[in-house]
């Protein structure tokens, strides 16, 4: 009788160990539901605007439109009458040679400008005995300024006359100067298998000079009216191209979560991505924390920047 009493009460303690165990479980995945990972993010908007496509090259600047002075009369230079950067008139002085010999005396012979114009260098110097064909300055006729490129032979497709360039010097942080391009070579190089060209740039105030190092940008394709977004925001996985848009929680409406948007972008210019398709300007999408992100996953954003 004892035995069989004990195994009763063993029985009734296992069966309530089970019961017990059983409601645990099903309190537990009730509380994995509710305690979700809520994952912390970034978000932006989509914005609508403008991108420009561009090759970034650089090279010197060099005077345009330079004409070379040569004296009439060969001699000995005695007086020089202007100096590099003066503005002149044509006719203006600006050398005096004495062609005398041993034996015989002439008067000075006066060098004058051909062109008006600006004085980009003089390479007589007082003393110098020159010939006719010796350059005794160098004019620019229109004061403007060009900057000499190559442009590499895989890009020369995206190169035409009248084109827009931005320009930028070290001299001038932070300022951009307007270019444009006005004279293409014909020809490749076959040596450097690049084509020359030629950017005129804006001289407001004369502040740029002749032998400056420039960078340049030649905008190549300009697109308006397009969806932007930070290119940081784009996921590629599984073959799949798409970012993470921010939606409300249906089945808890105090939680917002993330929610997969494919998209098919476009051209990436300086972290600025096109979408051509998959999202509409003003949506709200999650720009930095979107890695370990699935579709559905709950958010908490953290910080939302201004539209690129």
């Amino acid at each position: 009788m004892k035995k069989k009493f004990f195994a009763l009460i063993l029985l009734g303690l296992t069966a309530a160990l089970f019961v017990s165990c059983k409601k645990n479980a099903v309190a537990d995945g009730k509380n994995a539901d509710r305690e979700a990972p809520v994952f912390a993010v970034n978000t932006t908007l989509a914005s609508e605007g403008e991108i420009q496509d561009y090759l970034a090259l650089s090279g010197d600047i060099v005077a345009g439109s330079t004409v070379d002075v040569y004296s009439d009369a060969a001699g000995k230079i005695t007086r020089i009458y202007v100096s590099a950067g003066s503005r002149i008139n044509s006719g203006q002085a600006i050398a005096e040679v004495d062609p005398s010999k041993p034996g015989m005396r002439y008067a000075n012979y006066i060098v004058r400008a051909p062109i008006s114009g600006t004085v980009v260098s003089v390479t007589g110097q007082v003393g110098m005995t020159i010939s006719q064909a010796v350059s005794v300055a160098r004019l620019s006729s229109t004061g403007a300024l060009e900057i000499a490129i190559n442009i590499p032979e895989r890009f020369i497709s995206k190169i035409a006359l009248n084109q827009r360039c931005e320009v930028t010097l070290d001299a001038y942080p932070g300022e951009r100067f307007r270019g444009v391009i006005r004279e293409v070579s014909p020809v490749v190089d076959n040596a450097s298998r690049t084509m020359a060209v030629k950017v005129n740039v804006e001289n407001q105030g004369s502040r740029l000079k002749a032998g400056m190092f420039a960078k340049v940008k030649i905008i190549t394709e300009t697109k308006t009216g397009i969806v932007r977004i930070p290119s940081s925001a784009l996921v590629e996985r599984m073959n799949e191209t798409f970012v993470f848009t921010v939606e409300e929680d249906e089945n808890d409406p105090a939680h917002q979560i993330a929610r997969k948007t494919l998209v098919k972008p476009g051209i990436n210019v300086d972290s600025v991505l096109e979408i051509q398709e998959g999202l509409d300007a003003g949506r709200e999408i999650i720009s930095k924390g979107q890695t370990l992100l699935s579709d559905g996953a709950r958010i908490r954003i953290i910080e939302t920047t201004p539209a690129i």
